[in-house]
């Protein structure tokens, strides 16, 4: 049986693979990809955030290789960062 970080991490591995490929590289997201991805797994998340252009921030935040796609170690940065974000320990006053 694995262990919840096991399945958190095959879980995060399926997310960006049922995503990427749709269209152009299977091992990356196009912006599109990257779209859908962002509303269908993180509405709740990203509802409060009404800006049209918060995608192509982020598609530009993430992309550090500038090639228009976002491939599985960038979005890992995006999961990252999310996981701090939502953290009760890094929002705590000390």
């Amino acid at each position: 049986m694995a262990s919840q970080l096991e399945t958190a991490v095959e879980t995060l591995i399926s997310v960006f693979h049922n995503y990427s490929g749709r269209e152009g590289d299977k091992y990356k997201l196009s912006k599109k990809e990257l779209k859908e991805l962002l509303q269908n797994e993180l509405g709740c998340l990203l509802e409060t955030q009404r800006d049209p252009e918060m995608v192509d921030k982020i598609m530009h935040d993430l992309d550090e290789n500038g090639d228009g796609e976002v491939d599985f170690q960038e979005y890992m940065v995006l999961v990252a960062a999310l996981t701090v974000a939502c953290n009760p320990f890094f929002s705590e006053e000390t």
